[in-house]
């Protein structure tokens, strides 16, 4: 017989928030993780200053899910950008809208609003239990656990699935689940660096001069749309904000095409024609790095990388390099290794699971966070869609456990 209490597996904000769920509507509630402690990589992704959610117009937040816009749309209208900072305000987090449209916590850290959420769960009645990592189900469907006093077997009345995708193994997220939910016949997608970086195949002088300095106030364009943004030129390609927001179009085309070229707007702020003219103006005896610099304000790692992509007789026509200098093409070889990755794409395909997240094939497991089959850019979205989708599997299993 089942134990009458949920088991919540993933402590990051996805199963978190499941657990809050759960607690609010007075279920007994058990949080399992294989790491020491609580949240690992939402601790480190905040280190920098926690992007919660974004503050967009709420047509546009919800485009950024790409095509599970649609499947998300209901979801975040029932908890979307505004529900999280109401939720965050609850916790006694003040937020702010940065001058991009992110959302931070006043204090910028992700540790405060952890510690006020836990201590908040723990008070709901939340048990924690760390160093316990799930190795799938025993034949009778009990859960498994490996801990530092050995294999513990449990069998809950309700489980939701919150072990993250594929990115930033050594924080929990390795993707070990795969497997043991193959074998049990629910439907799984391959899964896929997101908010990625990619190779570009640098010359060495590039690498050894310019690798790791940041390309700001630059636009790109690919696939029809056009983004302004900044990244960072890395001894193997690119990687950043402003590639990251492009990586699902750009992965997918290199996975069919074998390669991907987008286009680097090194001067967004100005049109084709004034560029023209200032690199038409006599430079005399001067250089044509001076020339640029004096003339376009363009020098560094923006100089470098027209000296890399543009051929030698282009550089000397003003009309090329004026084009090259609105529209330089870089080709990307390969997505970077989904370790590296921010974040993956793939996992439980949203068809497998009803509209509370239960799995169709294992009737009383629900799934949450980035375990499932969506993506999303770096921005505050990716947060949001962990957010939403532990309340939406939070929400049914405590349903589930009052039915059953």
């Amino acid at each position: 017989m089942p134990d009458n209490f949920a088991a919540v597996i993933g402590a990051g904000p996805a199963g978190l928030m499941a657990a809050e769920r759960l607690a609010a509507a007075g279920q007994r509630v058990e949080v399992f993780d294989a790491m020491p402690s609580v949240g690992r990589k939402f601790l480190l992704a905040g280190k920098g200053g926690l992007n919660l959610t974004h503050a967009e117009p709420f047509e546009r937040f919800v485009a950024r899910y790409g095509v599970r816009a649609d499947w998300f749309e209901p979801r975040l209208r029932a908890f979307g950008a505004d529900e999280l900072r109401a939720w965050a305000q609850g916790l006694g987090v003040a937020t702010f809208v940065g001058s991009s449209g992110r959302v931070f916590p006043a204090e910028m850290k992700a540790a405060p609003l952890l510690r006020a959420w836990l201590h908040r769960l723990r008070a709901a009645g939340a048990v924690f239990h760390m160093r316990h990592r799930w190795s799938g189900w025993r034949e009778d469907g009990a859960l498994l656990f490996e801990t530092p006093a050995g294999t513990r077997a449990l069998q809950p009345a309700a489980t939701v699935l919150a072990l993250g995708g594929a990115s930033w193994p050594r924080l929990g997220s390795d993707g070990a689940w795969w497997p043991w939910l193959a074998a049990r016949g629910v439907e799984l997608a391959p899964l896929q660096p997101a908010n990625c970086g990619f190779d570009v195949v640098w010359s060495e002088f590039l690498r050894s001069r310019h690798a790791g300095e940041p390309l700001k106030s630059v636009a790109i364009s690919f696939g029809g749309e056009r983004r302004p943004g900044e990244f960072v030129l890395t001894e193997t390609g690119v990687e950043g904000s402003l590639v990251y927001a492009f990586a699902a179009a750009l992965r997918d085309t290199i996975a069919r095409e074998g390669r991907a070229v987008f286009e680097l707007d090194l001067l967004p702020a100005r049109p084709l024609d004034w560029v023209q003219r200032e690199l038409a103006h006599p430079r005399g005896s001067r250089s044509l790095a001076t020339h640029l610099k004096t003339r376009l304000n363009l020098g560094g790692v923006k100089t470098a990388l027209l000296w890399e992509l543009v051929p030698k007789d282009d550089q000397h026509d003003a009309s090329k390099l004026a084009a090259a200098i609105k529209a330089l093409p870089v080709t990307l070889t390969a997505a970077r290794p989904i370790a590296e990755a921010i974040s993956s794409a793939g996992g439980v395909r949203l068809e497998a699971l009803d509209e509370a997240l239960m799995l169709r094939a294992l009737p009383g497991v629900f799934v949450a966070g980035e375990m499932l089959d969506w993506e999303a850019p770096t921005g505050g979205y990716l947060l949001t869609g962990c957010f939403t989708t532990g309340r939406v599997a939070g929400e049914g299993a405590a349903r589930w456990l009052g039915r059953n």
